[in-house]
């Protein structure tokens, strides 16, 4: 079977982080700039190579003095680290879905992480581009990855969640 080439269609995707703020509320953040490509056989997935790249700089909670405190040494230092990075390691079907496995890579920390990809279809856009939709979800402990920055609370707990939600909804375009 041939081989296809998919890369990411910046303008029909999105890729948001969500954590817990005070413990009692959740903060939505943002990378507004990032990349991927896919391999796959044929318009099969399974055992598909996914790399990604974001940009740290572009990261938005909507709160620029937040943004800047992310983008700082706290947190994502990203005058030293200026990309997250992701390369799969396997791609398994679990019924409609995908098992995304792959070394996951923050602030010069490279972990194994699993995600999974919720298979939205195939379908032909109006200029005749065949696009592909994932729905991806997951949770990495950000700790893990030299994000410790946080404060104790008088009434006990954290200001920040160690626990981090990825959400994306990705579009990739078939390559002729």
């Amino acid at each position: 079977m041939a081989t296809t080439k998919w890369t990411l269609d910046p303008t029909h995707s999105e890729l948001q982080f969500k954590v817990k703020h005070l413990m009692i509320t959740t903060v939505t953040g943002s990378l507004k700039s990032f990349s991927a490509d896919l391999t796959s056989e044929g318009d099969e997935f399974e055992n598909a190579d996914i790399s990604f790249k974001g940009d740290i700089d572009s990261l938005d909670t909507g709160n620029t003095d937040r943004d800047t405190h992310l983008k700082s040494g706290d947190f994502f230092d990203a005058e030293k680290f200026a990309h997250i990075e992701f390369k799969s390691t396997s791609v398994e079907k679990d019924g409609s879905d995908y098992i995304v496995k792959g070394d996951l890579t923050i602030k010069g920390e490279t972990k194994p992480v699993k995600l999974t990809a919720e298979f939205g279809g195939i379908a032909t856009d109006p200029w005749g581009n065949t696009k592909a939709g994932f729905t991806l979800s997951g949770k990495i402990n950000r700790s893990d990855f030299g994000l410790t920055w946080n404060a104790a609370l008088e009434t006990g707990g954290v200001m920040v969640s160690e626990e981090v939600r990825i959400l994306g909804e990705l579009q990739f375009v078939k390559q002729a």
